[in-house]
């Protein structure tokens, strides 16, 4: 009983410190960005965003998802040369909708999660390009269109 007990409290330190490091890092580092804006930084720590792009010469930004999800539709964007987007996710996700024909160049790496990118423009060498790095860590990253989702009966 006594080591149930242990790992009880051992567990219940640990995600009382996760917690309270989330409430710091979302005071640290708060989100910046709205439709308009050409460069993001998007943070979500125990809440989701949702945001919808409208800039007229996007360059990137950065995201972050703890513990939480960002869902941005970059579909009507113009994307501006050399755009980067850096997408880092721990025990949460990140969904970015970008046009069918932008080109996604992917440095992104998974532990314990996935990335997934899909760009109908993949071989188009004269389409803009938006580089993604980051990281997911028990979490996901996905890059596409919207017709990159199958069909679901409702």
């Amino acid at each position: 009983m006594r080591a149930i007990r242990s790992v009880l409290i051992f567990k219940l330190g640990v995600w009382a410190g996760i917690a309270t490091a989330g409430f710091f890092v979302k005071r640290a580092f708060p989100s910046r960005g709205d439709e308009e804006s050409d460069e993001l930084s998007l943070v979500a720590v125990f809440d989701g965003i949702d945001l919808k792009s409208r800039a007229k010469a996007f360059r990137g930004g950065s995201m972050l998802s703890w513990f939480g999800g960002i869902a941005v539709d970059l579909r009507e964007v113009e994307l501006a040369p050399g755009a980067r987007l850096s997408a880092n996710t721990f025990f949460g996700g990140i969904e970015i909708r970008v046009p069918p024909t932008w080109r996604i160049e992917s440095n992104a790496t998974a532990l314990f999660g996935g990335v997934d990118t899909r760009s109908p423009a993949q071989d188009d060498p004269d389409a803009p390009v938006l580089t993604l790095e980051g990281m997911a860590l028990f979490g996901g990253i996905e890059v596409g269109g919207e017709a990159d989702h199958a069909p679901t009966d409702g």
